[in-house]
C-alpha cells in the first residue's frame, strides 16, 4: 500500500506531490478504458466530457494589499513558486494584475496600493474589473480574494478603503465566504520586539497585541460593511543573505484558504502546496481544526487532519455529482473514491 498523505496527524506534502502524478495517471487510464469500450460514441463523449470537467477545475485566487505588506512572500511560502520573487524584477509603476498559473491553481497578483492616488485609482478599477470577470461557463472567475495587511502599519486607511468600498461590494451575496484578510509580518508588528527567535513565535505581549489587531480590523470591516470576517495574523518568513526566518501561523492561513475555496476545487490547492513541511510547523494554538463543521466531534483534530478532511470531503462531493451524471461510468468514479480514501488515510 502506498504511503499515506496523513502520517501521525501530520500532512505529508512530499507524498501528496507523488500521489498527484498517480491520481492523474489513474484518471487517464479510466479515460482510455472508456475510449476502448464498445459503448456508442455519443455515450463515450458524454462520459469523457464529465472527466474533462474533473480535470479542468481551476482555482482562481486574487491577492492584493499595500506595497510592502508581503504579498509575494506569502505566495512563495504557501506554494513554493519562483514566479513571485520578492523584490526581484518588480516594476513599481506596473498597474496590471499579474497572472501566475500553477497547474490548476491560478494566482492573480494585484499591484501594491499606496503608491499615489492616480496609481491606486487605476489599481482599484483593475480589481473591480477582475472581480466582475466571468469564466467560459458564465460563473465569476475569482473564487477567493486574499487581502494582505502589514501588522506593523499604523495607517491601514488605504487597505480599509479597498476592502470596504472596492472588494466586498463587488463580491456579491457570498462576500463573507470569498474574502480572507491576512495580517502579515507578525514578527515586526512591534518593530521586532517581543518575538522569540529561538521558538519562532510571539511572546505573550506581542501575541496580545496581534490579537487586538485582529479584533480591530474585524470591527472596522464589520462596521463599514456588515460582514463579519476573521483576519489571520501570520509571518510569511524571509531569506535575506545569511539571515532567514521560517513562517509562523502559515498553516492557519492555508487552512482557511482551503476552507473558503469551492469544495469541488480544493484538490487543486492541495496539489500545489509548498512541499517543505517546515513552512507549516510553527503556529499558534488553534481550536478550529478540532470541529470545523462537526459540533459532536470530541477528539481534537490536528492541522493535517483538518486540512485532509476539507480537501477530501470537497472532492468526494464532486465525484458524487459527476457519478450521478455519467451513469455506467460511475464504477470508475467509485474506484477513484476508494483510491483517495486509501492515500488520505481514511
Amino acid at each position: 500500500m502506498t504511503e499515506k498523505i496523513l502520517s501521525n496527524g501530520i500532512f505529508n506534502y512530499p507524498v501528496l506531490v507523488e500521489e498527484k502524478q498517480r491520481y492523474e495517471g489513474f484518471i487517464e487510464k479510466m479515460e482510455a478504458d472508456i475510449m476502448a469500450s464498445d459503448m456508442p460514441e455519443q455515450e463515450k463523449n458524454k462520459y469523457l466530457k464529465n472527466f474533462l470537467y474533473l480535470r479542468e477545475q481551476k482555482v482562481n485566487i486574487l491577492i492584493t494589499g499595500a506595497t510592502g505588506s508581503g504579498k509575494s512572500s506569502t505566495i512563495n511560502a504557501l506554494f513554493n513558486t519562483e514566479m513571485a520573487k520578492v523584490g526581484v524584477g518588480v516594476d513599481p509603476e506596473t498597474t496590471e494584475i499579474e497572472k501566475y498559473e500553477l497547474d490548476n491553481l491560478v494566482l492573480w497578483d494585484s499591484p501594491g496600493l499606496g503608491d499615489g492616488k492616480e496609481a491606486d485609482e487605476r489599481n482599484r478599477r483593475n480589481i473591480i474589473q477582475k472581480l466582475r470577470e466571468t469564466d467560459e461557463n458564465g460563473d465569476l472567475l475569482i473564487d477567493l480574494v486574499l487581502v494582505v495587511l502589514d501588522a506593523g502599519s499604523k495607517d491601514l486607511g488605504t487597505s480599509y478603503e479597498l476592502i470596504n468600498k472596492v472588494i466586498i461590494p463587488n463580491l456579491g451575496e457570498e462576500a463573507k465566504d470569498r474574502i480572507l484578510v491576512g495580517i502579515n509580518q507578525a514578527d515586526m508588528a512591534m518593530k521586532g520586539r517581543y518575538w522569540n527567535n529561538e521558538e519562532n513565535c510571539p511572546e505573550p505581549r506581542l501575541l496580545e497585541f496581534l490579537k487586538e489587531k485582529v479584533e480591530s480590523v474585524r470591527a472596522r470591516i464589520k462596521e463599514a460593511t456588515g460582514i463579519d470576517i476573521e483576519p489571520i495574523f501570520y509571518c510569511a518568513g524571509y531569506t535575506d543573505g545569511e539571515e532567514s526566518r521560517n513562517p509562523y501561523n502559515l498553516a492557519k492561513l492555508l487552512y482557511y484558504i482551503v476552507k473558503y475555496t469551492p469544495e469541488e476545487k480544493r484538490l487543486a490547492v492541495a496539489f500545489n502546496l509548498n512541499d517543505d513541511e517546515e513552512m507549516f510547523e510553527d503556529n499558534e494554538d488553534f481550536d478550529d481544526y478540532d470541529n470545523y463543521d462537526d459540533e459532536d466531534e470530541e477528539e481534537s483534530r490536528t492541522f493535517g487532519e483538518g486540512l485532509r478532511d476539507l480537501i477530501y470531503e470537497g472532492f468526494e462531493k464532486t465525484l458524487d455529482t459527476v457519478g450521478i451524471t455519467i451513469g455506467i461510468a460511475a464504477l470508475p468514479i467509485i474506484l477513484v473514491k476508494d483510491f483517495l480514501r486509501d492515500y488520505f488515510g481514511l
